[in-house]
């Protein structure tokens, strides 16, 4: 049985990728950016220079929370509704780390994090838009 192709560009007017409220969203300024560098320290953060400069760090926790999954994504929701939900449990105790990290194509970065937590791709779109989401931004 033949599958669609999933598609990781967030086309403009394409709700299914825009996110619920509160949710990173993809922008126009955040396409055709891509990374130049990228720098993974697994027990603290992502750091990419992008292909116009600037600089973002992505501390690891906050990958993890943000992790652009649907299991994630279904998670962020449920806690807007009940602020005192729990993540769900993996097999990590202690702070979340990356322990792998997998370039996908020419778009994505999978991350696989210590509470077993490895199926989120990271599209270089959502990560721009993560920043701008965070307020972490630096330039160089």
């Amino acid at each position: 049985m033949a599958h669609a192709p999933i598609r990781f560009n967030n086309a403009a007017g394409n709700p299914s990728l825009a996110g619920g409220p509160g949710e990173p969203e993809v922008t126009p300024a955040d396409r055709g950016v891509t990374p130049v560098d990228l720098d993974l320290k697994k027990d603290e953060a992502l750091t990419v220079r992008w292909s116009d400069g600037r600089t973002s760090v992505f501390p690891v926790a906050a990958l993890r929370r943000w992790s652009p999954s649907a299991e994630a994504s279904e998670f962020r929701k449920a806690q807007a509704d009940n602020p005192l939900a729990v993540l769900p449990g993996g097999d990590a105790t202690g702070p979340v780390t990356a322990t792998s990290a997998e370039l996908v194509g020419k778009y994505a970065l999978r991350i696989g994090f210590s509470d077993g937590h490895a199926t989120g791709l990271f599209s270089w779109d959502y990560l721009r838009a993560l920043d701008r989401h965070l307020g972490k931004a630096g330039s160089s």
